[in-house]
């Protein structure tokens, strides 16, 4: 008898762990940080490279040090560049997706505290599925003053009209 209740427990928690698997997003996450920021700085980006299996939607994020986060994006209009929030990013199957300074990225806004070098963030990304069903994901970013190491900061995005190139500093996106 001990030993059917022995089994019964590890076929339960093996169907557990496999529906767990199951609700949770298949994302790849890659190069993944956020920008310091300075005392009194109440914004600040957090970019990574998402890659995911399923055709998904980045629909939301959120942090406990943020009061606001959200979707952006930055891009050309005329001779201005702007940004914008957006309701969601597609996530197309095995295509990987940039957020990066000067495109997609994720703006955390009414900071709460300082998010300084060296330590890290807490971040829940939202995705859903064509069929509208959402699942999450939970970081944690390490703050950098720069993307670390083999992250492409920039990209291949061309500079600005005008700048020879980016130089973000701890305020900007």
């Amino acid at each position: 008898m001990i030993a059917l209740n022995l089994k019964t427990l590890l076929a339960a928690g093996a169907l557990s762990a496999l529906n767990a698997m199951a609700q949770a997003p298949a994302v790849k996450i890659d190069a993944a940080w956020a920008r310091a920021t300075v005392p009194g700085q109440k914004g600040t980006g957090a970019f990574m490279t998402l890659t995911a299996q399923q055709s998904l939607r980045l629909v939301g994020v959120a942090s406990p040090v943020a009061g606001v986060a959200e979707i952006h994006e930055m891009k050309m209009e005329g001779d201005v560049m702007r940004m914008r929030a957006i309701a969601a990013l597609d996530l197309p199957a095995g295509k990987s997706v940039a957020l990066r300074p000067g495109g997609y990225h994720l703006m955390l806004m009414d900071l709460k505290q300082p998010l300084v070098k060296d330590t890290q963030v807490p971040v829940t990304l939202r995705f859903a599925d064509a069929q509208g069903k959402t699942s999450e994901m939970q970081l944690s970013l390490p703050i950098a003053l720069a993307a670390p190491a083999g992250a492409r900061a920039w990209g291949s995005q061309a500079p600005l009209r005008g700048h020879p190139g980016p130089s973000p500093g701890p305020g900007s996106v």
